[in-house]
């Protein structure tokens, strides 16, 4: 390895610490960072600790309030809602994660790649995704999973071209500020490929919107997952997962509220915290999410 690639290696780290010691210094940050990290870790480290099997149904104890067997109560088939509520995050975690590498990786090239490209091709497509975009998600979710089949197979290739499509939007406004530059005319008159000016120019200067961009669709695709879950299309029972746990307590929330209220406080909790560290992370960099948003 050269001494140059180390240098550089060295250097992207001591940013990624400032980056991260601005963001905790920040009260949103903290919280945000403190949010989300709570979370992972419970999903890594959950199986191991859980109090009960989560398929375990107890027909004498349905729909019991939370006390010293049961910290949080049981469900409608007697099953710990306590165990759930801490696997619950797991497929949720896994499957929006990937998602959302994949989602803004492809948006992202693409993005750029249209920015500096322009005429008639970058119309053509930005014409496509504003016709994506006019069309409710919901409804093309529903329609694939229906169709092809459930499974982390098709949901995370699903999630991440619909919500890779406004990642396209985005990128290519962030490289329109950057395209017209005098170090890119620099680099085409060099006779760089539009690969190589893509990949060394103009990416590492719209890297920042995009890990910004990065949170807040992850936080959507999470809303998304949940969704799907809730109406019967995302991960099948018995899978601990806070959409399918709502989806079936909503019908005792008037006597059993706690069935309701633990997976919907999870869910929330971590939506909020992703939200909280993406404007942590935006404020950091020095982005005004406002102001770069694509018209």
């Amino acid at each position: 390895m050269s001494d140059t690639t180390t240098l550089i290696r060295e250097n992207a780290f001591v940013k990624l610490l400032n980056i991260l010691a601005d963001m905790v210094s920040r009260p949103s940050g903290l919280v945000g960072l403190s949010l989300v990290g709570f979370h992972i870790v419970l999903a890594i480290v959950s199986p191991a600790i859980v109090p009960y099997d989560y398929r375990v149904m107890d027909s004498l104890a349905i729909l019991s309030g939370p006390s010293a067997e049961h910290w949080l109560g049981t469900d409608n088939l007697g099953r710990d809602i306590l165990t759930r509520t801490m696997l619950g995050g797991q497929q949720a975690l896994l499957v929006t994660s990937i998602g959302t590498v994949i989602a803004i990786a492809w948006g992202g090239m693409l993005g750029v790649m249209l920015g500096l490209i322009g005429g008639w091709l970058e119309n053509l497509v930005m014409r496509l995704v504003d016709a994506f975009l006019a069309i409710p998600w919901i409804l093309f979710l529903l329609l694939i999973v229906s169709v092809v089949g459930l499974g982390n197979a098709v949901l995370i290739p699903t999630l991440a071209f619909f919500y890779g499509i406004p990642v396209v939007r985005m990128s290519r406004a962030a490289t329109h500020d950057v395209v017209a530059l005098d170090y890119i005319t620099a680099a085409r008159a060099r006779g760089e490929s539009r690969i190589t000016i893509v990949i060394k120019e103009l990416l590492p200067n719209v890297l920042d919107v995009l890990l910004v961009e990065a949170a807040m669709r992850w936080s959507w695709m999470l809303l998304a997952f949940s969704s799907l879950s809730f109406l019967g299309f995302g991960v099948t029972p018995p899978t601990a997962d806070w959409g399918l746990m709502i989806a079936g307590a909503r019908s005792f929330m008037s006597f059993a509220p706690w069935a309701v209220l633990a997976p919907v406080v999870a869910l929330s909790s971590l939506i909020i915290g992703i939200n909280l560290s993406a404007d942590a992370l935006a404020k950091a960099l020095g982005i005004d999410r406002a102001q770069k948003a694509p018209l």
